[in-house]
Formats: C-alpha cells, sequence, structure tokens
C-alpha cells in the first residue's frame, strides 16, 4: 500500500509539472516595442520556443505611461537608464483587468542592475507584485539553473502592504520600487519595504554583476498592465 501511494503522488507531480510546462502563452497582436530608445528580451523557457519579442507589446500610453501587454514573460529597458550607487527606481502599475489573460496571478514589477543585458552573459534582479497580494524578488545570471537565481524564494511571498483584486476582470493598482542604500537592496510596495536583503546575497558568481546598472521593467507571462511615473531618484 505504501508503495503504491508513492508511486502514485510521483504520478500526479510528473503531471503537475508537465501541466505548468505546457502553459499556453498567448501572441499579442501589433506586438513589439513601439516607445523610441526602449528594447527587451523575453524569457528562454520552454513556453516561449518559436516566440520572441514582437509577441508582447511595449507601447506608449497616455500622459508619458506605458501600455505593456505579455505574451512571453518579457523584461524592457532603455540602454540610457543607468543608476549607481543608492538610487531608487519606482513606477505605479495598474493591472486593468485582474487575470484577463490568464487562468492564474503573473507578476509585473520594477528591475535593477541590468549588465551584458540581450547576452547570454546578462544579469539582473527584480521585484515584482502580483494581485492577490504577493510578491517576489528573483534574478537573473549565466551559470546557475534555468538562468535563474531566488532571492525572496521559488513563490510568490505574501504581504498585507500589496493591494489585492477584487476578482477576476477586476482593476488593482500597486507601486512597487527597489532600493540599493549602502550594503542593502529593498524591495517596497505601496511605500511599504516587504523584503531587505544584504548585497552579499544579490552580488556575486551566479547572482548579480553589480547593482550598478541598467534598470527597466519586469512582466511575467500573460499579462497586462499601465505604467506610471517610472523614475530613478538618486538618494
Amino acid at each position: 500500500m505504501r508503495r503504491v501511494t508513492k508511486l502514485s503522488l510521483a504520478a500526479v507531480a510528473l503531471i503537475a509539472q508537465a501541466g505548468i510546462a505546457q502553459e499556453t502563452v498567448n501572441k499579442v497582436a501589433g506586438g513589439g516595442v513601439s516607445i523610441p530608445g526602449w528594447t527587451g528580451v523575453i524569457d528562454k523557457s520552454r513556453e516561449n520556443t518559436g516566440l520572441s519579442l514582437n509577441d508582447a507589446k511595449l507601447a506608449p500610453f497616455t500622459n508619458g505611461a506605458m501600455h505593456v501587454v505579455t505574451g512571453p514573460a518579457a523584461t524592457y529597458w532603455n540602454p540610457a537608464n543607468k543608476a549607481s550607487g543608492n538610487y531608487t527606481v519606482k513606477a505605479t502599475f495598474h493591472e486593468p483587468a485582474y487575470m484577463s489573460l490568464n487562468d492564474h496571478p503573473h507578476p509585473y514589477g520594477i528591475m535593477i542592475g541590468g549588465n551584458d543585458l540581450g547576452t547570454d552573459q546578462a544579469s539582473m534582479m527584480y521585484c515584482s507584485a502580483y494581485g492577490n497580494g504577493t510578491f517576489i524578488v528573483r534574478g537573473f545570471a549565466p551559470g546557475t539553473a534555468n538562468g535563474t537565481f531566488n532571492i525572496s524564494g521559488g513563490r510568490g511571498q505574501p504581504n498585507d502592504a500589496i493591494n489585492k483584486a477584487s476578482g477576476k476582470g477586476a482593476e488593482v493598482t500597486q507601486e512597487v520600487a527597489i532600493s540599493v542604500k549602502g550594503d542593502k537592496v529593498e524591495c517596497s510596495v505601496n511605500g511599504k519595504v516587504v523584503g531587505s536583503y544584504d548585497k552579499a546575497a544579490v552580488v556575486g558568481a551566479g547572482k548579480l554583476k553589480s547593482t550598478d546598472g541598467v534598470y527597466g521593467l519586469r512582466f511575467g507571462h500573460n499579462t497586462e498592465a499601465h505604467v506610471i511615473g517610472f523614475t530613478m531618484t538618486k538618494q
């Protein structure tokens, strides 16, 4: 009986993993990057096989805001946007219809420490919020499993500061910020620090090349939001 139970659990795990791996990624009509100076890259994953940056969209919106619709998970940046030393990068993300493009929450947020972007040596980290009241802090670096490294944990972490949508199709707004202050890197959502990390935990082999670098935006797949007030402030 015990052996059968173990086999059954293993089978369930394999089925679950297969379901995740086969999740459908939408192609966005009229996709591509249409904001001058900006570019981006989609994640290298099984779900994105055969897709390109033109299957997601970064476009101008009203009053200087930006409109992002994915498609494949993507990171966007303007190479001229660089920060060093102590600084804060923040923006407000307005998700007009929570989970309208997917059947479970996907995140959006701020990217910093971008170095060698667009190459196989790229490194960056991001803090993103979900409309279900959770957040995640992760990074990309060469020589790591799947090209990523975890900072806050492998899945979203709950925090009362993060706004929750009232239901599928409802709007929800989050202000997301990353601050570099001395030997600390902090992720804040809606004005509250939800994660604080030693620089040593985010910089080094298999992690960031440096917290100095390009900053930009990070979006999970099948997600739509308006980005308002995207700014960098020196501390």
